[in-house]
């Protein structure tokens, strides 16, 4: 790896940028978004799995960029569903589909189901492409669906994955309180590491 300080985030989303670049606020990095390369555009995400769409992301942005990029890919597991939305978490309700959207998809599907059935996970896999090097890493947060909205913070599905452990759901967590147990905490501080060791620091 390079012994650049600079990272391209591969995303246009603010929410996310916002969040990892909180993940990231101890490092020392600059963390850029694709918003900063005016003829930067998104690329289609036609993987089968997280991992597939993240290095989607980080190879075409670190085409563009030539800087080292990151993407993450991540979406909610839930078992009831067979695995969905997974890959698709983002356009569950549609291509544009907007948060309360697919909240409100996901809320139709899984109507009636007791609570023992309602268990999920959210899975997060971040890759990094830079010249010569591929690397990626995963973090997971088990948790259950609500039958309802609970909480104003956070974005996607974050009002209605409760974690029991915490008695709250992410959108009534702080920031520092989610990243401290969520998948996307747990894989950019994996992914941290990761660049520490490589890069002796």
């Amino acid at each position: 790896m390079t012994d650049t300080k600079r990272f391209v985030l591969a995303t246009f989303n603010p929410d996310k940028l916002k969040e990892i670049r909180s993940i990231w606020q101890d490092a020392g990095w600059e963390l850029i978004s694709l918003n900063a390369f005016p003829d930067a555009v998104p690329v289609p995400e036609t993987g089968e799995t997280f991992l597939d769409n993240a290095l989607i992301k980080a190879r075409a942005a670190f085409d563009r960029t030539r800087l080292p990029s990151v993407a993450d890919d991540s979406g909610l597991e839930v078992d009831r569903l067979n695995g969905k939305p997974g890959v698709h978490s983002s356009r569950f309700a549609g291509k544009n589909a907007s948060y309360a959207e697919n909240n409100a998809k996901l809320l139709r599907l899984m109507e009636g189901v007791p609570e023992a059935e309602r268990t999920a996970r959210f899975r997060c896999v971040v890759a990094l492409v830079e010249d010569g090097c591929e690397h990626w890493v995963e973090g997971t947060c088990e948790g259950l669906i609500l039958s309802k909205p609970q909480g104003l913070s956070g974005f996607g599905y974050d009002p209605l994955f409760y974690l029991p452990e915490t008695g709250k759901t992410f959108a009534e967590m702080t920031g520092a309180e989610k990243h401290a147990v969520s998948h996307r905490g747990e894989a950019f501080r994996r992914m941290s590491e990761a660049i520490r060791n490589c890069r002796g620091r």
